[in-house]
């Protein structure tokens, strides 16, 4: 069983597809994001699943495909926002480098604009997010290893950020020194 480097937590419009790639790429591993692999296996989007099937068939769905990737995927991966609403998946990230992309409403609203089709946040998206957020902020900090506030910051600055929580900026085969020099040039 392999683990990911970095996984990656946070609610919609947190940033987590574009960060993840850009850490997958400093890091010169894969990214992943479970998402994704949902809208693979049904062969259609999520919001659609929500739809015909209901969000207790989506979530079964997300937990398996949350599982799947914990223990097959060695690089970056991105949980759905609501992968941690599960028991069980908060098990499994127990002890691995979980990182939480805390964003808020007025950064989330501008990245994905919350009139995108997320079915949780379909009537009153800004009430709605920040009810999400407050349901889930607690389970966001409690898989984390590490909390990355986004706020007046790029998606690099993001990135570089994680690999500094997580000491991970030989991994991307830079040392502390050498970054900085870089950002100095």
């Amino acid at each position: 069983m392999t683990s990911p480097l970095v996984v990656l937590v946070g609610p919609p419009g947190a940033g987590k597809s574009t960060v993840g790639a850009l850490l997958a790429d400093r890091l010169g591993v894969g990214y992943r994001d479970t998402d994704a692999d949902i809208v693979a296996t049904a062969g259609r989007p999520i919001a659609e699943i929500f739809i015909d099937e209901g969000e207790p068939h989506f979530r079964e769905l997300e937990r398996t495909a949350v599982r799947d990737a914990l223990e097959s995927h060695p690089g970056v991966l991105s949980l759905g926002g609501g992968a941690i609403l599960d028991d069980g998946t908060r098990k499994l990230l127990a002890g691995l480098p979980v990182v939480f992309l805390d964003v808020q409403l007025a950064d989330a609203v501008k990245r994905v604009g919350l009139d995108a089709p997320r079915p949780l946040l379909a009537v009153n998206p800004r009430k709605q997010w920040r009810e999400l957020m407050e349901r889930r902020r607690p389970l966001y900090t409690e898989v984390a290893r590490a909390v990355i506030t986004t706020a007046e910051r790029t998606p690099a600055q993001v990135a570089e950020a994680i690999l500094d929580a997580l000491e991970l900026r030989q991994a991307a085969g830079q040392t502390p020194r050498a970054a900085h020099r870089e950002e100095q040039a």
